[in-house]
């Protein structure tokens, strides 16, 4: 198989692991407990963060050894994924559902920001966070 796609499967393996413990995360603290949006979708991913940093290093990118840059990239990463995507699906879902509730409007906008989140985790994480972890570096 083709080591890009094999790479593409395994992170997709990966992101729906995180996808469901992340959205039960999100959708509950939003949904049940009525914790804001920016508090819920970030939640979704500081849970999620922990454990796909070491299923996306070892599993997907098969990166060696262990470094505190590598750990600075991911939060980066993590952190800039996180403001892009949600920071553009919230409004665009306002925008695309104005006549709608705010609850449905949140509702679809963190689902969206998940999708572009992903989009951009996957490439930052690639050609960013991984890249250079191959054959391993020191702290």
């Amino acid at each position: 198989m083709n080591k890009n796609l094999s790479e593409i499967i395994r992170f997709g393996i990966v992101g729906c692991i995180n996808t469901i413990v992340g959205w039960a995360v999100m959708f509950s603290l939003y949904n049940l407990l009525h914790v804001n949006y920016w508090i819920s979708s970030a939640a979704n991913y500081i849970v999620g963060s922990i454990c796909s940093f070491f299923l996306n290093k070892y599993f997907t990118f098969t990166s060696k050894g262990f470094s505190k840059k590598e750990i600075i990239k991911f939060i980066i990463c993590i952190g800039l994924c996180y403001l892009i995507g949600y920071g553009i699906a919230r409004p665009f879902a306002r925008w695309i559902l104005s006549s709608s509730s705010q609850n449905l409007q949140d509702n679809v906008a963190m689902i969206f920001g998940s999708v572009v989140f992903t989009i951009l985790n996957y490439l930052g994480q690639k050609f960013f966070v991984f890249s250079s972890g191959k054959e391993g570096e020191a702290n």
